[in-house]
C-alpha cells in the first residue's frame, strides 16, 4: 500500500513539459477568444429579448392595477441596466486586437474576469432581488385570474425556476466562465513570453 502511495505521490509531482508552437498556440487563443465573444454577444441578445418581450407585454395588454405596472417597470429597468454592464462588459474583450497590441489585451481579459466575478455575485443578487419584486408586483393582477389551485403553482414554479438559476445555473456557469477565462489567460501569458524569448 505505501508503495502505490509512493507511486501516487511521484504520479501528481511529476510535470510533462508539452511543447506546443507560437502559431497552434495562437489559433488556440484566437478560436477561445472568438468563443468568449460570442457567448457574451448571445448574452446580450438575449437579455435584449427579454427587454422587448416584457415591453410588447406592456404595451399590447390592458393593465388595471398600478402593482402590475411598477411591477413591469422594476423588471425592464433591471433588465436594461443588467443588459448595459454585460455590454459594458463585453467591450473590454471586443475593442481590443489581440494580435496588434498583447499587453492591452491581457489587460482588459483580466478586467473582463474580475467583471465577471463582480456580475455572478453581489450584481447578480442585486438583480435577483429586483427581478423578484417586479415578478411579486406583477403578480398582484395577474394571479387574481385564476383558481387558488393555479396561483399556488404559478408562485411555486416561477420561485422554483429562480431558485433553480440562482444556485445551480449561477455556480455551473460562473465555474465554467471563470476556468475558461484563466485558461485563455495562461495561454495568453504563454503566448507573450514565447514571442519574448524568440525576439
Amino acid at each position: 500500500m505505501q508503495e502505490f502511495d509512493h507511486i501516487q505521490s511521484l504520479w501528481d509531482t511529476h510535470k510533462v513539459e508539452v511543447k506546443i508552437s507560437s502559431d497552434e498556440m495562437l489559433s488556440q487563443v484566437k478560436k477561445d477568444v472568438g468563443g468568449i465573444r460570442t457567448r457574451s454577444v448571445l448574452n446580450i441578445a438575449g437579455m435584449i429579448l427579454s427587454f422587448l418581450a416584457i415591453a410588447a407585454l406592456w404595451l399590447f395588454f390592458d393593465f388595471n392595477s398600478w402593482t402590475t405596472h411598477a411591477g413591469l417597470t422594476i423588471t425592464i429597468t433591471v433588465i436594461a441596466v443588467y443588459t448595459f454592464i454585460l455590454y459594458r462588459g463585453h467591450r473590454l474583450i471586443a475593442q481590443n486586437d489581440f494580435t496588434a497590441h498583447p499587453k492591452e489585451f491581457l489587460a482588459s481579459l483580466k478586467s473582463y474576469q474580475l467583471d465577471r466575478f463582480k456580475l455572478y455575485n453581489r450584481l447578480y443578487w442585486i438583480y435577483a432581488v429586483a427581478l423578484s419584486i417586479g415578478i411579486i408586483l406583477y403578480f398582484f393582477e395577474m394571479l387574481s385570474y385564476y383558481s387558488p389551485l393555479m396561483q399556488c403553482a404559478a408562485i411555486i414554479l416561477t420561485f422554483a425556476w429562480m431558485l433553480f438559476c440562482s444556485t445551480l445555473v449561477r455556480k455551473t456557469a460562473m465555474k465554467r466562465e471563470k476556468e475558461r477565462i484563466s485558461l485563455l489567460i495562461e495561454k495568453f501569458e504563454r503566448i507573450s513570453s514565447q514571442f519574448k524569448e524568440n525576439s
